[in-house]
């Protein structure tokens, strides 16, 4: 399905009529958006997601970022502070750091937080690369293929556990069914953008073996 279909879909779903509090639907229709080159659109897209849900603090950093990609570097600059301490607050480390690098590449401040100073102090644990967080190790890869060693050797089994009840909002709130391809594709998509695995790890992890 190319960029204006998904598009198209996603619009409909977030249509009055529709269900227009569905924040997926939102996420979604904003990578839509930021796939047809459409960054101003992205950017309030993702905004609508954070209005709904800010808990998703995944969409404060794209928000931003599409922000920036519409030229609109001082609305960028609040968006990513607003989400950056939200970030901080919850201890979604990956958002946090990427909302922090964005802001100092726009000569912004970054906000002092206790949770960004704080460091964690752990003895032969394992520590989760998505929150910064001690937490338990997962006893196998999750999947087969790279990403799933990747996100094993990465990723602590509470946050692993906690995208699988995200997962399960994405499914049945766009209406997923994982036996095509394409719908496949997008709640790969919504998990790789969950835990932490942007465009450029995931092209490196599935252009070697593991």
């Amino acid at each position: 399905m190319d960029a204006e279909a998904r598009i198209r879909q996603f619009e409909t779903m977030v249509r009055p009529e529709a269900d227009p509090s569905n924040d997926m639907a939102w996420f979604s229709l904003a990578g839509a958006y930021r796939d047809a080159g459409r960054h101003a659109d992205a950017a309030g897209a993702y905004m609508k997601c954070c209005t709904l849900n800010p808990a998703m603090t995944k969409a404060y950093q794209m928000a931003g970022q599409s922000y920036i990609d519409a030229g609109k570097t001082d609305r960028a600059a609040a968006v990513l502070t607003e989400g950056y301490t939200a970030a901080a607050s919850r201890g979604d480390r990956m958002p946090m750091k990427a909302m922090g690098d964005l802001l100092t590449s726009l000569g912004k401040p970054v906000p002092k937080t206790e949770a960004a100073t704080a460091e964690v102090t752990i003895i032969g644990g394992f520590v989760c690369k998505r929150t910064g967080r001690p937490g338990t190790k997962l006893a196998r890869p999750p999947f087969r293929g790279p990403v799933g060693e990747w996100i094993a050797a990465n990723i602590a089994k509470e946050t692993f556990d906690a995208w699988i009840g995200q997962g399960t909002k994405v499914i049945n709130e766009l209406r997923l069914d994982l036996s095509r391809d394409q719908d496949a594709a997008t709640y790969d998509q919504h998990m790789r953008e969950y835990l932490g695995i942007d465009d450029d790890l995931f092209e490196q992890l599935t252009a070697r073996n593991f």
